[in-house]
């Protein structure tokens, strides 16, 4: 009977141990320090993605290929373009280093950046010198460059080099450089209306009358015969301020400001397009218009004398004109116009000077696609005809009539944010370069006969090669990406995943990372890294993201990234769910995360975590105040919580203009009384591009709702976080989720410091 008691009492301590937590360790932490980018890049996993130089000769290229046991820097000539080669005798130049410099140098060591090719040998900077090195006989020595008379960055030579173009007390000015007269061209300049200035996105001012930094800025026409610049009107513009608090020296915080319009702001900083005729020195009217600093108006200079090209831009985004101005006359005309119900937040174009054409991306067929305008015959073809999109223009070979672009989406079975090379001719007969069907990241030779390519999938690693942009043809094999001691412990590419979205019918794409030392008998929280800024997206398309959420992961989570309706990347349709409806973002996320945790039973879709910094910190608070009983913590950093105390330009652009009702009902500080779980809020004391006044104001909000939260400001900080405190940051949010995501006790005093995988 004893002995069945005894017996009852031991199965009952082991059945409880067995049911108990691990407790997070400090190994955990080391796992997670490891897949940070600067402990593993190049260290412990190799040639993720390879930066390839093209020498300024343009005979070939020079990059650096990584192993376990070495780093080598290789070259090959396009004369030889099938052959790679070392570009130099590493052991013999670590050792001519080692005669001129203090510290050993060994073959490993050698950090070389400004290669060029020059007689018999090299030159090139290391350790911030710069030296030539003979590769024949492995002398070097330092290249003592004589120090070239700059310019002053206050004016500006014309092409022929007969004028100097300066500002005196606001005014703009040019001085003939052989006679030395002067001739002022402005007359109305004074503090705040500056001629030849322009507006800085980082102007910051100092104390309460602190002075705007100066700038000065003029484009001269290619014949010297005409200037254009502008005026730069601050007189009625308000301002945003900071308080910097951390200057050791100070013990009063340091008051910060500068220039910034809010949504619907007419108090703004005002930009007036002005022209000058150099024969004359008169100003020459134009009928452009004066705009505010988010819709600026850009104009170019063609090479027919006192004829540019001015991108015009409304404000709200919903038309953009392409004008020719023509000053000999005085007269205009529009060559281009896009129109948009929403927004047009990705039209570009290129002018082509000889063929006298427009070569522009629109998504007015509903996809981004290439169009061509002939200014000949006022006429646009449409170059490129499907259900994809058109990325970037990456070369324009203007005497051949061919265009170089990325496009996604295009193959059939293909991821639709894979991208792809193609060219296109000017009777639009479309050519596919690379038919690998993975993401594509390419650099053009300058002349356009050559292109480096590093492709890969999340799951296939990266491949880099030379190719002819002729043919597409693979000319050389550069370098390919090496995991294996990621691996060997435990790391696993991470999981891609499609599901229909909330409208029923779209395929949106994901991608989901688990624990080195994953258990698929666990069950595990998810945590959402957020980002639905409707300009971008998150999915991982190439095989080097495929470690960016492993740290977090290490510490007991499955993290999850997707990309919902209203992000880019897609048609204009799938974009435009986002519009006056950025509220809504997550909701494809909450449907995700659902199907993922009805799928997986390793998957806790009670414990569901978000983070995000910037428009995914918005995110990241708005998930607590807008699905209160889904999310359960959340950290949000550098947010936007109002759209209506953000920059004008992105809120105007994505949630509309004028400012109307659909602001206040987006704004995470109108929803502060919703809040139920744990939310941090981080921001940085000086940040001039998300100002941090929403996050006080939310802060105040949640307050007076008396909802329980966290705040950290770290007070030098700017809209991106630095070394230190970076790393704090880190810290505080992964310790976050341990704690009350995990529900476990975390560690504060772990090194963030290289460790091995």
């Amino acid at each position: 009977m004893v002995r069945n008691i005894v017996l009852l009492f031991v199965g009952l301590v082991l059945a409880s141990c067995s049911n108990t937590k691990t407790e997070i360790t400090q190994q955990d932490y080391k796992n997670a320090v490891s897949f940070m980018y600067e402990n593993y890049g190049n260290k412990t996993a190799f040639n993720l993605y390879t930066s390839v130089s093209w020498f300024d000769d343009e005979s070939g290229i020079w990059f650096v290929d990584y192993s376990k046991e070495n780093k080598t820097y290789n070259k090959v000539d396009f004369k030889n373009s099938s052959k790679v080669e070392e570009l130099f005798d590493h052991a013999k130049l670590a050792g001519a280093l080692n005669k001129i410099e203090e510290v050993a140098v060994t073959e490993n060591d050698l950090v070389l950046t400004n290669i060029e090719k020059v007689a018999n040998g090299l030159s090139f900077t290391f350790k911030a010198k710069n030296y030539i090195v003979d590769l024949t006989s492995y002398e070097i020595t330092e290249e003592k460059k004589e120090e070239e008379k700059k310019q002053s960055e206050f004016e500006s030579k014309s092409p022929d080099g007969k004028w100097t173009a300066y500002v005196n007390n606001y005014n703009l000015f040019i001085k003939s450089t052989k006679t030395k007269r002067k001739y002022q061209l402005s007359f109305n300049g004074k503090k705040g209306y500056e001629y030849a200035s322009w507006y800085g996105w980082a102007d910051i001012m100092k104390g309460e009358n602190g002075d705007r930094p100066k700038h000065f800025s003029v484009d001269w026409s290619s014949d010297s015969k005409w200037i254009y610049t502008q005026v730069v009107d601050t007189r009625n513009a308000e301002k945003m301020y900071l308080l910097d608090w951390s200057k050791d020296e100070l013990f009063k915080p340091e008051l910060l400001s500068y220039y910034r319009g809010s949504p619907g702001d007419t108090t703004m900083v005002m930009i007036k397009p002005v022209f000058y005729n150099v024969t004359t020195k008169l100003e020459v009217a134009s009928k452009l218009p004066t705009q505010t600093h988010i819709n600026a108006v850009r104009s170019q200079w063609t090479n027919e004398s006192g004829v540019l090209l001015a991108d015009v831009m409304q404000r709200g985004f919903q038309k953009e004109e392409i004008i020719e101005v023509d000053l000999n006359t005085q007269k205009q005309k529009v060559l281009i116009t896009e129109t948009s119900k929403t927004n047009i937040d990705n039209f570009e174009y290129r002018f082509l000077e000889d063929a006298q054409k427009i070569i522009f991306l629109s998504e007015r067929t509903g996809w981004r696609q290439l169009h061509m305008f002939d200014l000949k015959t006022n006429t646009t073809n449409l170059l490129t005809s499907d259900t994809y999109v058109v990325n970037d223009i990456e070369h324009i070979d203007e005497k051949a009539g061919v265009i170089y672009y990325l496009a996604s989406g295009k193959e059939v079975d293909n991821n639709p944010y894979h991208q792809q090379v193609y060219k296109v001719n000017f009777k639009g007969e479309e050519t596919l370069l690379t038919p690998e069907k993975t993401n594509h990241e390419v650099s053009f030779s300058k002349d356009g006969s050559y292109f480096v390519d590093s492709y890969s999938t999340i799951k296939i690693p990266t491949k880099t090669v030379l190719r002819s942009s002729e043919t597409g043809e693979i000319l050389s094999a550069l370098t390919q990406a090496d995991v294996s001691d990621a691996i060997s412990k435990g790391w696993e590419t991470p999981e891609v995943f499609e599901f229909t979205a909330k409208d029923n019918k779209t395929t949106i794409y994901g991608a989901l990372w688990k624990p080195t030392n994953f258990d698929a008998s666990k069950q595990y929280p998810i945590i959402d890294n957020s980002y639905t800024g409707p300009h971008t997206q998150v999915f991982p398309e190439q095989f080097d993201l495929g470690f960016s959420n492993q740290s977090l992961a290490e510490l007991g989570f499955i993290v999850v990234a997707v990309d919902g309706l209203g992000t880019s990347g897609r048609s204009k349709e799938f974009l435009n769910h986002s519009y006056k409806n950025m509220g809504n973002n997550l909701e494809d996320h909450v449907l995700v995360i659902k199907k993922l945790a009805k799928k997986y039973a390793w998957i806790n879709g009670e414990k569901v975590g978000i983070f995000g910094h910037s428009a995914g910190g918005y995110d990241a608070g708005h998930a607590m105040v807008a699905f209160p009983d889904f999310y359960k913590v959340a950290v949000a950093s550098s947010a936007d919580h109002d759209f209506r105390m953000e920059k004008a330009w992105w809120p105007e652009m994505y949630q509309g203009w004028p400012v109307d009702s659909t602001y206040h009902e987006v704004s995470n500080i109108t929803m502060a009384k919703n809040l139920k779980g744990k939310l941090l809020l981080v921001h940085g004391g000086i940040d001039d591009n998300v100002n941090p006044s929403a996050t006080f104001k939310f802060a105040e909000a949640l307050i007076k709702a008396d909802k329980e939260f966290d705040l950290l400001i770290l007070p030098s900080q700017r809209h991106s976080y630095q070394g230190a405190y970076k790393n704090y940051f880190i810290k505080k949010r992964w310790n976050y989720f341990v704690e009350h995501l995990g529900n476990q006790t975390p560690i504060w005093d772990f090194e963030m410091k290289k460790e091995e995988l």
